[in-house]
């Protein structure tokens, strides 16, 4: 008998804060913070925590900088995910997933090399009005790590 142990990265919750639902339109729809800069291992295990109220995501822009590669598609549970380099530099920590007829969502992305203290509280702020200003307390965040 062959057991295939899985490495411990898939073992550990994704580390994700989505914005509670009702609090009215915002330009951020939560807070991911990534394990690894691999898109091949990450954006995976990101697709299979979100809710399962939100639709099959179809498309996924990321900004590619921050991964070790970037695939034109990725396939997660057998269905394909086409990937596009963000263009614009107003929010270049983040992700945006799509759901062509039934919307988009908007997460911050922690760089994987934040210190734990200030990714939990970038995390955390998916609740409070920070959320209100996409990519700010990343980009400061991004800069105190370099």
């Amino acid at each position: 008998m062959t057991t295939t142990l899985r490495p411990p990265s898939s073992l550990l919750p994704v580390r994700l804060h989505l914005t509670p639902p009702g609090n009215g339109p915002r330009p951020v729809d939560g807070v991911w913070w990534p394990r690894s800069d691999d898109l091949t291992t990450e954006l995976p295990r990101l697709i299979r925590a979100l809710p399962h109220s939100w639709p099959q995501i179809a498309l996924a822009t990321v900004n590619a900088a921050m991964w070790s590669a970037f695939p034109g598609r990725i396939l997660v549970a057998n269905h394909v995910i086409r990937l596009h380099r963000a263009t614009s530099n107003r929010t270049p920590d983040a992700i945006c997933l799509v759901a062509p007829g039934h919307g988009r969502w908007d997460l911050l992305v922690v760089p994987t090399r934040t210190e734990k203290t200030e990714a939990l509280r970038l995390l955390s702020m998916a609740d409070g009005p920070a959320a209100d200003r996409p990519g700010a307390p990343l980009r400061r965040a991004s800069a105190q790590r370099t």
